[in-house]
């Protein structure tokens, strides 16, 4: 790299100049005013700007300051309970027959895959993209009725937008509670029974609560990130446990948030950003721990995404969805099925070089 010589080492230089060079030498660079000089315009009066800068009071250029950059105490969101969630259905016009040319690598003919917290939601929708893509999907989650619906919601669609199709998806339902490492291994020996391997998995339970950090119970807070964190890693070695007995690769795709990466306004909610935080970093580890086994692990991180579940939420909070979407570049919130392609992506072989890799689909919202 070029470094820039000081006035003091170019005029030790000048003076080893030949005499028939003796004229005297002018330094190429004016001495730089120092930082604590400023020069002042006659007549203006600077008090305005020193407001908007650590010199003047907090308040002292309105009540704006730094309002959308933090979160608010009386934003307080509870999980609903299991039986208080709204159901959701899967998507129509997104499969089906089509003549549009892809890449064959996006395929996902003759694999089994898992996706935790399919009932609904992200999960459903994710779960719904390997189906199209051609993977038998075992779904797994607290609500055995509710994930029964799904499987066969599912299997109602493919056929719906499949008619002359000859293969139909094997789409099945199993209780866990993924927080239990003993419910973990018990749902995957069911899913090895009805489906005989498992080849990919994707890490889609998870919720998230919103109090202020003094305030959080700690007993949900416990609960949190023992489906967000413990429940992630738990089924994660499950699966690659049975990978490397069968001595194959695979691929695992953790559901993490944008919450992973940055702060959310103006709801608060500390152990949720951690917690995802700690799924992001899992993935990358995970990814250096068995890619000699030949199993790649990946994250994606959704931004704000308009769920059954977030939709009642904004329901009760209408300002919410307004300063949320003030916020993302491209001015609105994800559909579930924003993220099909991207599943799709790390789940099939199409990606084959990529693990350790956190794709977010988020609207640009952590660029800023």
């Amino acid at each position: 790299m070029f470094k820039s010589l000081g006035y003091a080492t170019r005029l030790a230089r000048a003076s080893r100049v030949p005499h028939l060079a003796c004229r005297r030498v002018q330094p190429a660079i004016t001495p730089i005013r120092p930082f604590s000089v400023t020069a002042s315009r006659a007549g203006r009066d600077n008090e305005d700007i020193d407001d908007a800068t650590t010199s003047g009071e907090p308040g002292s250029t309105g009540d704006h300051e730094g309002q959308y950059a933090r979160t608010r105490e009386d934003i307080v969101v509870e999980y609903p309970e299991e039986k208080d969630l709204p159901p959701s259905q899967p998507v129509v016009g997104r499969g089906g027959v089509h003549a549009l040319r892809t890449l064959a690598a996006f395929s996902m003919e003759g694999k089994v895959a898992v996706v935790t917290g399919g009932a609904r939601g992200l999960g459903l929708v994710m779960a719904q993209a390997l189906v199209t893509s051609g993977a038998d999907v075992a779904i797994v989650d607290m609500n055995r009725e509710e994930g029964q619906r799904s499987a066969q919601g599912l299997v109602d669609i493919y056929k719906q937008e499949n008619p002359d199709s000859n293969k139909i998806p094997k789409v099945t339902a199993h209780f866990c509670d993924v927080s239990s490492p003993t419910s973990v291994n018990q749902s995957l020996a069911e899913i090895l029974k009805e489906h005989g391997r498992v080849d990919n998995l994707v890490t889609s339970a998870g919720f998230t609560e919103n109090y202020d950090a003094i305030s959080y119970p700690h007993d949900r807070m416990q609960k949190l990130w023992g489906v967000n964190v413990d429940g992630t890693y738990l089924y994660a070695v499950a699966v690659a446990k049975h990978l490397m007995e069968r001595k194959v690769p695979g691929s695992i795709v953790m559901i993490g948030s944008m919450s992973g990466a940055i702060v959310n306004v103006p709801q608060p909610q500390a152990p949720y950003n951690a917690a995802k935080a700690a799924v992001r970093h899992l993935a990358s580890s995970l990814a250096v721990e068995w890619a000699g086994a030949g199993i790649r692990v990946n994250c994606i991180s959704p931004g704000y995404m308009l769920t059954a579940l977030t939709k009642k939420i904004l329901d009760d909070n209408p300002d919410l969805q307004k300063q949320w979407t003030s916020l993302i570049p491209v001015g609105k919130m994800g559909r579930p099925e924003d993220l099909m392609g991207a599943v799709t992506f790390l789940s099939s072989d199409a990606s084959s070089y990529v693990t350790g890799a956190d794709l977010r689909v988020d609207g640009a919202y952590t660029c800023t």
